[in-house]
């Protein structure tokens, strides 16, 4: 094949086995690291590559393009792709992909039920409390939580992730509230899950919502100052969609006003950043983008993206083109 290959950082080996053993030559960015953009352009510039295999953080914009001329596909190492400018890479001839992996939607949909859980049952609180060596006994009323069997889940999105989302939850005894720019029947039918038209009708009802949105410019800041005040004060908020989706500032404001229980978030606005304030807040589980981290689906991520690239260069349209 002898067509050279840029990895912006070290993805599961399976996919690039698959790319060295179908002949292309691979150069792995060699720091565990987010490349900066500034690196990445001088290093597609010295490097003549064919195809950028991305990761959702690399920011893959105009000058990324200009400094690659010879590279033909942009295969995106995740199931979103926001980090492309999808115009330009038109403009440019350039084929995106992305690496939607069906095991994705088990691992996330896992990790929001796991932050529910963790924020109902006050979890990470407990634990710290016992690692600072404050625990001296059992306590009739330390960490008093909540239960969810009985409460209403509302999910805003129900496409894969979302639905998933939903079967675990109603295994757990939750009610199914969800909206959706369409109805699905099939998950009304299966998990009896009831539709609302809008958010608004949708979150003063749930005590716990959970986002599975797309970043767009119709989901940005979906969830701002003024539907926060229409949730329930006892609400918790899940997020493993994408930062922007949530008006962090707000809610930040929300969760030290007491305007909501509580939240778990896997994304954040300003990835890596945190807005102020959010990390010292006890009612607030955070993890650092880890929702889709199981080996089973990281694995599958690398050999859809790897696959990608290699129906490229074999004259094939890549099962998961975006443009």
């Amino acid at each position: 094949m002898n067509k050279k290959i840029f990895v912006t950082r070290t993805i599961p080996h399976v996919g690039l086995d698959m790319l060295k053993s179908g002949g292309f030559e691979i150069d792995v960015y060699p720091k565990d690291e987010i490349v900066s953009h500034k690196k990445l352009i001088g290093i597609l510039k010295k490097g003549n590559y064919d195809g950028i295999l991305s990761l959702i953080t690399d920011n893959i914009d105009a000058s990324v393009f200009d400094a690659a001329p010879n590279a033909k596909i942009v295969a995106n190492y995740g199931t979103g792709f926001d980090n492309i400018d999808l115009v330009e890479a038109k403009k440019k001839g350039v084929t995106v992909t992305n690496a939607p992996a069906e095991l994705t939607s088990e691992s996330v949909a896992e990790h929001a039920i796991a932050l529910t859980l963790a924020l109902a049952a006050r979890i990470v609180e407990a634990d710290e409390f016992i690692r600072k060596g404050k625990y001296e006994g059992w306590d009739p009323m330390g960490f008093i939580g909540t239960d969810i069997l009985g409460k209403t889940l509302g999910i805003i999105g129900v496409g894969r992730i979302g639905s998933r989302v939903a079967h675990y939850a109603k295994g757990l005894g939750l009610n199914i509230v969800y909206t959706d720019v369409t109805r699905n029947e099939q998950l009304e039918k299966e998990c009896g899950a009831v539709f609302y038209a809008s958010a608004e009708e949708l979150l003063p009802k749930a005590d716990v919502v959970s986002l599975h949105v797309p970043l767009m410019d119709s989901t940005r800041h979906l969830i701002n100052e003024n539907r926060l005040k229409i949730m329930k004060p006892t609400a918790f908020l899940i997020n493993t969609s994408r930062g922007p989706v949530v008006d962090e500032k707000a809610l930040v404001l929300a969760l030290q006003n007491k305007i909501i229980a509580g939240a778990g978030l896997d994304v954040y606005e300003f990835e890596p950043k945190l807005s102020p304030g959010l990390s010292k807040l006890s009612n607030v589980v955070l993890t650092p983008h880890i929702a889709s981290a199981s080996s089973e689906a990281r694995n599958q991520m690398s050999v859809l993206t790897a696959q990608n690239i290699i129906d490229f260069f074999d004259g094939k349209t890549p099962k998961n083109k975006v443009v």
